[in-house]
């Protein structure tokens, strides 16, 4: 990154007013709220939670890079919002989440047309010379 660096406040903040550890989000708020939910099991007693890369912090990214995707967010916008320092590397790991091209190619068409459907274009219409 170019320029001065620059203190900002933070979203969310642990009690002594610094940053929530991924480990402490995960294991104290994040997984009780899953199982809270019925997505994964509770914990026998005196246990952790199960430790699964699809249930921690990663799906919550890899959830907010989907929503981006799909509402036609770039991938070098979206690279920089996540942090990555290679938009290649955003590129590889997100691109299945990409809309296909037949999809926006359809809905192009779709909406150019959308707002011709009200309008009477029968051979009624035609000029008369």
């Amino acid at each position: 990154m170019d320029g001065e660096p620059r203190t900002k406040r933070l979203y969310f903040s642990g009690a002594a007013g610094l940053h929530v550890r991924v480990s402490y989000f995960n294991d104290f708020m994040w997984k009780p709220a899953l199982a809270a939910a019925g997505l994964i099991p509770e914990p026998e007693e005196g246990e952790r939670y199960a430790s699964a890369r699809e249930h921690g912090m990663h799906a919550l990214r890899h959830f907010y890079a989907s929503v981006l995707l799909d509402a036609g967010e770039n991938i070098k916008a979206l690279s920089r919002y996540l942090g990555h320092a290679d938009a290649g590397f955003t590129l590889r790991t997100y691109t299945h989440l990409m809309p296909s091209s037949e999809l926006r190619t359809r809905k192009a068409v779709d909406d150019l047309y959308a707002g011709l459907r009200n309008e009477d274009h029968g051979p009624q219409t035609a000029h008369r010379e």
